[in-house]
């Protein structure tokens, strides 16, 4: 019975399927693949027909997956991504190079461990070209889903955006209330006496906001009254480092270079319960590609070494 389903689901079934999803309606997947409504309706009829399930409801707002289309949006993506990968490999062994490796981190990874295992991974696979982007951990999973990254290294996100992916541990990383090395609150442990500073909050997206937003309720401060939400590296150093004087809530990667350098310090506050692991997110692959087990080698060797 599987495998006469198996020879009857064809590509132009999930490629269907999955634009229709990720655009939200039919009308919009149709501009994405070329197709017309009508035909692209059929193609998913015929999809439904062969699972025998329904996979999505239809109404004017555009669509909504059953549960059975939440489960199979998962493996559909993952196939087309699996096949994407080969597609690329194939180019670059005709091309007499390795495949690229395409990485995408959270700034905290980008900023302090990526550096040395880019370097690390470079000694071990030469030929191989690289890109590495960062962002929040919402928008590199679901390009990790689609597959336009082959890994994502990071803290790991809430347990709804995991769906579908493996997640190795490296290690637990702190939030640190960062300051300028000669901020006059350099020295202070209680979070009520900094509520006069202005604060550089995590924004809603990003991988550490609930672990935030958890300790600032168990601290007793509902609001503070000079935030400012971000999520740029750039953007925080400079209002840290410059004449804003902002105290930054940042994960500890991001700013560990300025701290070893003497340039910025972490505030004596505790916040151990805002810790959290980072490590590496994976489509399940049976059989990661050698330029993939080679970065991941890579990564866990710098890791050990800074432990």
């Amino acid at each position: 019975m599987e495998s006469k389903r198996l020879r009857q689901i064809k590509m132009r079934h999930l490629s269907a399927f999955v634009e229709t999803v990720r655009c939200g309606s039919l009308k919009a997947a149709s501009a994405r693949i070329m197709l017309t409504q009508p035909a692209i309706s059929k193609t998913l009829k015929d999809l439904e027909g062969i699972l025998g399930v329904a996979l999505m409801r239809r109404d004017r707002g555009g669509i909504t997956l059953t549960r059975e289309g939440a489960v199979f949006q998962q493996f559909a993506e993952q196939s087309l991504a699996a096949l994407s990968h080969g597609l690329t490999s194939l180019d670059a062994l005709s091309a007499g190079t390795a495949a690229p490796l395409r990485i995408g981190a959270l700034p905290s990874v980008a900023a302090d461990l990526l550096p040395d295992v880019i370097l690390r991974f470079s000694d071990l696979s030469p030929a191989s070209s690289i890109t590495v982007e960062d962002g929040r951990i919402g928008g590199l999973v679901d390009r990790l889903r689609s597959g336009d990254l082959d890994l994502v290294v990071g803290r790991m996100g809430r347990p709804e955006t995991m769906t579908g992916l493996s997640f190795t541990q490296l290690y637990s990383e702190q939030v640190v209330f960062a300051v300028a090395s000669g901020h006059p609150m350099a020295q202070e442990s209680s979070l009520m006496a900094l509520q006069g500073c202005r604060i550089l909050y995590p924004p809603k997206g990003a991988a550490i906001r609930p672990l935030v937003d958890r300790f600032m309720i168990t601290q007793g401060v509902a609001d503070w009254p000079d935030r400012l939400e971000t999520v740029s590296g750039a953007f925080g150093r400079a209002m840290t480092l410059g004449p804003a004087q902002a105290i930054w809530i940042i994960s500890q990667g991001v700013v560990a270079r300025d701290i070893d350098a003497g340039r910025m310090v972490a505030l004596p506050i505790d916040t151990t319960t805002m810790a959290g692991p980072v490590g590496i997110m994976a489509r399940p692959e049976e059989d990661p590609t050698p330029t993939i087990r080679l970065f991941r080698q890579a990564l866990l060797a710098t890791v050990k070494g800074a432990i």
